[in-house]
């Protein structure tokens, strides 16, 4: 199959499916068989990827059903979880 540059380039820019779709004007499915054919992870796979990836866990155009946990958050439960498992050693 051979994919549109215009698809390519915002799948690898970390659209979402829904999004490229509006975008183009084209069918969301267009958008899966060319993400099938480069290989590439769901959207929502990469999508909470892109938002632990961003020093502020946030990522434009990103709507999650549940708001990504900040770095200063994810540094907190971390040491919430070493303390408990030293506690319990």
């Amino acid at each position: 199959m051979k994919v549109r540059a215009d698809i390519a380039a915002l799948i690898r820019a970390g659209h979402s499916d829904a999004s490229i779709a509006h975008r183009l004007r084209c069918s969301r499915s267009t958008v899966w068989e060319a993400r099938c054919a480069l290989r590439l992870p769901p959207s929502r796979i990469l999508g909470r990827f892109y938002a632990e990836a961003v020093p502020t866990g946030e990522v434009r155009d990103y709507r999650p059903e549940r708001m990504p946990t900040s770095p200063a958050q994810q540094a907190a439960n971390r040491e919430r979880l070493m303390a408990a498992l030293r506690e319990a050693a």
